[in-house]
């Protein structure tokens, strides 16, 4: 790819649009889209994984849970917020709590009717011993997952959880009148896919009448129990949609309308703007008549405050954009909000005692991030705290001029890459012939993702170390000793390809930041991935740069253990990047960029210490594709590029693998194929093997892959016979000299005794399918 200009900005989502009557003309008011649920210190978490392995009850979950919300309900309510959400608290997550709402069980899990409980909620989320989960994807073009609702002609939907009317109540118990959230009907049925046996054709919308009873069922509860607002998010409003999934909010709506009488009625998207189209649909609708070019009347929700990432907002310029806006919508027709659910930042600055005082002012988590909410409110409303203002000003002011932001260097090592493509010199069929004479590998070569089990023992060793309890010999002792005993397992289960098993890593992001310039870190900037899974995403302040070699020595280490090759484990520039809280003063291409040369010095060490085959885990990079269509082509060309940049410099006989997991792939096929790598693993067995639809389509797809075989996020083990199935599905579309074996995912959350049998299962079903294929010879 030759550089290009970008297209213009896309600004975030700022506006959201609602019809509401009885607005107090009095002051300014501030609202919240909705708030982390995990807990500063991740109680939630921990509350879930000790009810999970059976030492705790389900009345211990509850109670933290319970204790979490009063938390989150008062914290607000005392900042001064007048629109505070409720029903955004999950136990897993908020899509699932719209299936359990919603009835709509798939038939596996035995449910039979009444109020849903954990047993069936958790077995949905993460599979039990006999059946598995359902299909968890990315939220959008974040980093959260949700799990997809199986739906089909024959389900019978019925109001089974309570949950967001309980939790009203229980605010208002607490004193705290509460805006009760829900996913909106059609958006939930645009998240949805067909179950197991439904035609791929199946319109899920066709559904709209039979959900849309529970919907009214759930908001005459609310209204009965003294709600006066309620928020439906419709995020997929910002797609680009067509013309009958557009009229599907127009029928939900007007097929709502009479129910949510009475009502006050707040539309909520974000992540993109909403398109023209949807904003000519939504202006018909009477009950949400808030939608539309004429704003005369109308009250603007407006998100100007980002929910997304982690820096202060630039208060002026904010004050400056509403006072606009109050002129467009009239005065006190304005509602200051944040832009998105802050369920995607960290949860609280107060807890980071470690950074310096200017970064520290930078910076903004979801408790200060209400503070400025409520902030700005008050200053359109002509109450402008002056001092907190003119200290906002110098934060923005210091990070404009810091010295810690800018790199000459790097600067100009990025501006030098212009005018090249960076591809490898000869094509993928003659490296793979070159690798398999060096490597010398089985037909459907078996490996792994890349990390092996954390124990509690292994982030203990890593606890004290950072602490400075152990010293640095003891440390790398007993990090080899770990080392050494997933290589030697590895080698018992006979597996082709190994990998070391990453015991010194924390996270494959923030083990990469740690030893990059431009990078901090905070302490409890933890935020939620998927159910109990938590990240603690990196900060980048300042220009990327690597000053030493970051895992040569590790993967050195462990390739002197064993005769088989043993992958070098890297983490891409793009999911750096995607799982990472990102600088807002420059383009994201131009950090991508930036982190890619670091990690092409990376791959070139490792080659030099004669590591063969290096694996450079690209997991996110579907997850940053823009919502619009207009906006994926580029975003597309500077990814795969950077990608590419990475390796290009390799010879031949070095094989690349790259990995990418729980997204929808389909249609960027031919932007993962352009990525040019030697082999890639892919996410495949926990949704339902919709990745082998492409290569049915009659995709070619010429370099090696691996397909995974089965689900690491479910604690069930399966069997050699379901793998060998799956092996052979495979099979049925691809070429047998380019499968290969491998789980779906890194295995870190998994426990050793659930690891073992399942990696053996997959290696007796490869051994198994080999037999087959001699034979048939």
């Amino acid at each position: 790819m030759k550089f290009q200009d970008p297209p213009p900005p896309t600004h975030p989502p700022l506006l959201s649009f609602q019809s509401i009557n009885n607005f107090p003309n009095s002051k300014m008011a501030s609202h919240i889209v909705g708030y982390p649920r995990m807990g500063p210190k991740r109680e939630l978490k921990f509350a879930l994984e000790s009810f999970w392995d059976k030492k705790s009850s389900a009345e211990d979950l509850k109670k933290v849970a319970a204790d979490l919300r009063s938390s989150i309900w008062k914290q607000m309510a005392s900042a001064g917020i007048k629109y505070i959400p409720s029903n955004t608290f999950s136990y897993y997550d908020q899509v699932l709590d719209t299936t359990a709402m919603l009835g709509a069980v798939p038939p596996r899990y035995g449910w039979t009717g009444g109020e849903i409980g954990f047993d069936t909620y958790f077995s949905m989320a993460r599979g039990n011993a006999s059946v598995p989960a359902m299909e968890m994807t990315k939220w959008f073009d974040t980093n959260y997952h949700f799990i997809v609702p199986e739906l089909g002609p024959e389900i019978k939907f019925s109001y089974a959880s309570h949950k967001a009317v309980d939790e009203y109540k229980e605010a208002k118990a607490l004193g705290v009148d509460t805006v009760p959230v829900l996913v909106g009907p059609v958006s939930y049925l645009l998240l949805s896919k067909p179950a197991k046996g439904v035609e791929k054709s199946f319109s899920l919308l066709s559904l709209l009448d039979k959900i849309l009873p529970i919907y009214k069922e759930v908001v005459a509860e609310l209204k009965a129990a003294g709600a006066s607002w309620i928020q439906f998010d419709e995020p997929t409003l910002v797609k680009d949609l067509e013309s009958h999934q557009l009229q599907a909010f127009t029928a939900a709506y007007s097929e709502l309308e009479s129910t949510l009488s009475g009502l006050n009625v707040i539309v909520e998207t974000y992540f993109a703007d909403v398109p023209a189209e949807a904003f000519k649909t939504l202006t018909s609708l009477k009950c949400v008549t808030g939608f539309g070019f004429d704003l005369s009347g109308k009250y603007l929700f407006a998100g100007v405050v980002d929910g997304r990432n982690i820096w202060a907002n630039d208060l002026a310029a904010s004050l400056s954009l509403l006072q606009t806006l109050e002129g467009i919508v009239g005065k006190d027709k304005l509602v200051v909000s944040t832009s998105c659910s802050l369920l995607h930042t960290a949860v609280d600055l107060v807890n980071e005692t470690k950074f310096d005082k200017e970064l520290k002012s930078w910076l903004a988590f979801a408790a200060q991030k209400v503070v400025e909410v409520n902030s700005l409110a008050k200053a359109l409303a002509g109450h402008k705290d002056e001092a907190f203002f003119s200290e906002n000003a110098a934060a923005q002011a210091s990070r404009k001029s810091s010295p810690r932001v800018t790199n000459e260097a790097v600067q100009k090592a990025a501006a030098a890459l212009r005018g090249s493509d960076h591809r490898r010199a000869t094509n993928v069929s003659a490296r793979l012939d070159a690798q398999q004479k060096k490597l010398n590998l089985p037909i459907l070569p078996t490996t792994t993702i890349g990390s092996f089990p954390q124990t509690i023992e292994l982030r203990r060793v890593r606890r004290e170390y950072k602490a400075k309890k152990i010293s640095e010999e003891e440390y790398v002792k007993a990090i080899k000793e770990e080392i050494n005993k997933v290589v030697k397992l590895q080698e018992e289960l006979d597996i082709d390809v190994l990998v070391h098993g990453e015991p010194e890593r924390n996270d494959m992001v923030e083990y990469f930041g740690e030893q990059l310039s431009g990078f901090a870190f905070s302490a409890n900037g933890w935020v939620q991935s998927y159910g109990s899974r938590c990240v603690k995403p990196p900060i980048i302040f300042g220009d990327v740069s690597r000053p030493k070699a970051m895992t040569v020595f590790w993967s050195s280490m462990a390739q002197s253990m064993t005769a088989r090759p043993m992958k070098g484990m890297l983490t891409g520039p793009v999911t750096i990047l995607n799982w990472s809280f990102v600088r807002n003063d420059q383009p994201r291409f131009e950090t991508c960029y930036q982190i890619a040369l670091a990690i092409k010095d990376e791959v070139e060490d490792l080659e030099k210490a004669g590591i063969n085959v290096i694996q450079i885990d690209e997991a996110a990079l579907r997850e940053g594709l823009p919502l619009r269509k207009s906006e994926q082509a580029f975003y597309l060309d500077w990814a795969v590029h950077s990608f590419r940049i990475t390796n290009c410099g390799v010879t031949d006989t070095t094989q690349i693998h790259t990995h990418m997991c729980y997204s929808n792939f389909n249609d960027i096929i031919h932007s993962i194929i352009d990525m040019d790598a030697d082999v890639i693993t892919i996410e495949n067995s926990r949704s339902d093997e919709k990745l082998l639809s492409v290569f049915r389509e009659g995709v070619k797809y010429g370099a090696g892959i691996g397909p995974g075989v089965y689900d690491i996020h479910s604690p069930r083990i399966p069997s050699t016979e379901e793998i060998a199935d799956r092996i052979n599905k495979m099979l049925q579309v691809l070429e047998t000299n380019i499968l290969w074996v491998n789980p779906d995912c890194g295995l870190k959350t998994r426990k050793y005794h659930e690891v073992k049998p399942a990696l053996l299962n997959m290696v007796a079903a490869a051994k198994q399918i080999r037999t087959q294929l001699a034979s048939a010879k």
